[in-house]
């Protein structure tokens, strides 16, 4: 780790306090001019680093990510939760792949200040501008078979609505599969990718990207009708504070994911359930009504005077 990173872990461990240069210098054995010049790299990265004379430093509430400020929010058991934090990527799921490819441990986690080229399901564009959105890709090991890899985005949709509950009196509704929605508008997308044995047809490892807009206001024109923020603008969070309580409920219910007892929570949340749709299936639309989610997560629907289930795809509210 270096030494900015080092110096940064203190600072962010003691919010609204003065830490003195020589504290910094003793815990890290570092001198007084190596603890100077990382708080100087630090400020020319964008972090708001207050030196006081015979005070020390202080880090203010500059909402910038940081590994060190995620992962000194994560809960013990998940201490050792590898986190990467990158200023810009094309996209978080493709570097995770790669890290995925190259063995990294389940639960990795890699973040991106901005996407240049974020994608969402179907090769759609994520819109992912610098500062204001969170851009998490996690790694998710957890020897499932393919036909439940459904449930991964099922399980993720339950602990995004957690994590926002967690900190606000915020309602978040689902729909179907991969969409969070609040106040009619969609605040969180979630995108899983999956990497399978043909031999086993078992999931060697699943990519599960979030991008929420956590304080995006400015929107393209076309999503502006769309897509809207999850908080305004002088909401007291951090992306670091809720980026770490995203993934301590990520990981929370991939490990709970076996005894499937999010299913009736994300019933509970769904947008559509007992709705008039629309669904898109070989480049077609049909329209249908929603009848349950099964326990798989699969969308069970009314089409035509029959009954199926869906599990893939996208869907839309009539209106």
């Amino acid at each position: 780790m270096t030494t900015k990173s080092l110096v940064l872990g203190i600072l962010e461990k003691n919010p609204g306090s003065y830490v003195s240069g020589e504290q910094i210098a003793a815990e890290l054995s570092l001198s007084r001019t190596a603890v100077w010049k990382a708080v100087r790299t630090l400020q020319s990265e964008g972090y708001c680093i207050s030196a006081v004379s015979n005070k020390g430093y202080l880090l203010e509430n500059a909402d910038v990510l940081s590994a060190e400020g995620i992962r000194s929010r994560l809960l013990p058991k998940y201490g050792d939760t590898v986190v990467i934090v990158k200023t810009s990527t094309e996209s978080t799921n493709i570097d995770a792949k790669v890290l995925a490819a190259a063995g990294a441990k389940h639960g990795t986690v890699i973040l991106a200040e901005e996407q240049t080229a974020g994608r969402g399901r179907y090769g759609k564009s994520f819109y992912s501008p610098k500062g204001t959105g969170i851009y998490l890709s996690i790694i998710a090991r957890l020897g499932l078979s393919f036909s439940d890899a459904v449930m991964i985005t099922t399980a993720a949709g339950v602990a995004v609505c957690r994590s926002i509950e967690s900190v606000s009196d915020l309602q978040p509704k689902i729909k179907w599969v991969n969409d969070i929605f609040l106040n009619g508008k969609k605040i969180c997308g979630i995108g899983t990718e999956a990497v399978s044995s043909i031999e086993s047809g078992m999931l060697e490892s699943v990519i599960v990207g979030v991008g929420v807009n956590f304080k995006t206001s400015a929107f393209p024109e076309d999503l502006k009708d769309i897509a809207g923020p999850l908080f305004s603008e002088d909401f007291p969070l951090t992306r670091n504070a809720f980026a770490a309580i995203l993934i301590n409920h990520l990981l929370e219910m991939f490990d709970a994911l076996p005894e499937k007892s999010f299913i009736e929570e994300y019933r509970s949340r769904s947008l559509i359930l007992g709705k008039e749709i629309m669904f898109l299936e070989n480049n077609l639309w049909h329209s249908a009504k929603a009848i349950e989610i099964d326990d798989k997560g699969g969308l069970v629907v009314e089409a035509d005077g029959k009954i199926r289930t869906l599990t893939s795809g996208e869907v839309s509210v009539r209106i």
